[in-house]
């Protein structure tokens, strides 16, 4: 078997991200109603810290983070100032927005795995 060591600064500082940008976005959708029918499900970081890779995902379809994605924009150095101030480092990894396809993936799975359950007759 082969087991990838395990950065511990890079999982938390992954982590750390993760947490500080979904409290920002939270805090925003309160104002900005678009943002509010998006939520983030990961964050990755480049592996110079740079760039921080920011995953959303919808309740229902990805037109949601398409009207989303255009307020992303407007408030993305705002975003980043905020997190420059919660989270110390030389620099601020600038942050790159996408829609999480893998949530659509999850979403099929289920819906699939809800049909097959209806077909079995339950057991008496």
């Amino acid at each position: 078997m082969n087991f990838k060591p395990v950065n511990r600064k890079r999982e938390q500082k992954t982590s750390l991200f993760f947490h500080e940008i979904s409290s920002l976005i939270q805090k925003l959708s309160l104002d900005e109603p678009a943002l509010s029918k998006v939520f983030v499900t990961r964050v990755r970081l480049s592996n110079d810290y740079k760039i921080c890779f920011v995953y959303f995902s919808t309740y229902t379809d990805k037109k949601e983070f398409e009207d989303a994605l255009e307020v992303l924009k407007l408030y993305k150095p705002s975003l980043r100032k905020a997190l420059a101030q919660r989270i110390s480092g030389k620099y601020t990894a600038d942050l790159v927005f996408l829609y999480d396809k893998a949530k659509d993936k999850e979403r099929k799975i289920n819906k699939l795995l809800d049909e097959v359950a209806k077909d079995i007759p339950e057991e008496e």
